[in-house]
């Protein structure tokens, strides 16, 4: 259920920033220029990347380069993996103690022609993000895990 809310959040961002910037653009010809529409589209903007992101990642559908993966054995390839989600993970972790951070440092910073709406909505979605991309890579550690226990193979140490 998570992966559908994901999605249809990203797809209705998506239209809604290209629908602002849509509007903004023919207001701007009529000479009655509306602002606040893109500062608003780039909210969508952020929040739609981070979704998408993780859509991404779970559908294993992000660009990778696979340098080593041929020529290494099944166990030295996992533990490979193994090694990239400990390496993502901390990379999200931190990302996520940033995020906090940041939209923590900046709830008294208002929208530049949205006065008394916060830009820590934009900036919250990098902490959100970060923790749906961590959920993501946990998960696809912890099935490589099973799928290694279903193989009888080990793990090679590298967790």
């Amino acid at each position: 259920m998570l992966t559908r809310l994901e999605a249809v959040l990203a797809g209705v961002f998506l239209m809604l920033m290209v629908l602002l910037i849509f509007t903004g653009g023919v207001a701007r010809m009529l000479h009655h220029p509306l602002n606040w529409t893109i500062d608003l589209s780039t909210c969508f903007f952020a929040w739609a990347c981070f979704l998408c992101a993780d859509i991404a990642w779970r559908r294993n559908a992000l660009m990778s380069i696979d340098v080593w993966g041929k020529h290494l054995s099944h166990r030295a390839n996992r533990a490979l993996d193994y090694l990239n989600y400990a390496v993502i993970s901390a990379f999200l972790v931190y990302l996520i103690y940033a995020g906090i951070w940041l939209s923590w440092v900046s709830r008294a910073r208002s929208f530049q022609g949205i006065p008394g709406v916060s830009y820590s909505w934009v900036t919250m979605s990098i902490a959100v993000g970060g923790a749906l991309l961590l959920l993501t890579t946990i998960l696809k550690a912890m099935s490589a895990l099973k799928e290694d226990r279903l193989r009888g193979t080990t793990r090679c140490g590298a967790v």
